[in-house]
């Protein structure tokens, strides 16, 4: 399996941990697996009140990737910018403590905090 970073040739743009939040409250009845493209949403509204496709690599406990098929519940991940976008607008509001939302449409499958700014301080192309 190639990893974001191998297929874009680029960094993640930050890293986060993460928890994705169980039946019970709400969350996904089925297990998360590597590489589902959640995209992701600010948990302040007074920042954005979108959805982005900055989408999650899910890592081990040495920090690499890790491999097609289910995922821990609760860990970290690597977060990768799809597309277009306004790349100068993250800029401004990520940073470590923020915190955001893995989104599958409109529902909240898991909550994530920003732990540290990656290529996304480097590069107005990450």
């Amino acid at each position: 399996m190639e990893s974001y970073a191998e297929m874009m040739g680029r960094p993640p743009g930050f890293r986060v941990t993460y928890r994705f939040f169980t039946a019970e409250e709400g969350g996904r009845w089925s297990p998360p697996h590597q590489h589902t493209r959640w995209d992701f949403r600010y948990d302040d509204k007074s920042v954005h009140t979108g959805t982005f496709m900055i989408w999650p690599e899910f890592l081990g406990l040495d920090g690499e990737v890790l491999p097609a098929g289910e995922i821990p519940r609760l860990g970290q991940a690597d977060m990768f910018f799809f597309g277009p976008g306004p790349q100068e607008f993250h800029r401004q509001h990520i940073r470590p403590g923020v915190r955001g939302y893995f989104v599958e449409g409109g529902w909240r499958v898991g909550v994530c905090e920003v732990i540290e700014v990656l290529g996304l301080r480097i590069s107005s192309e990450s």
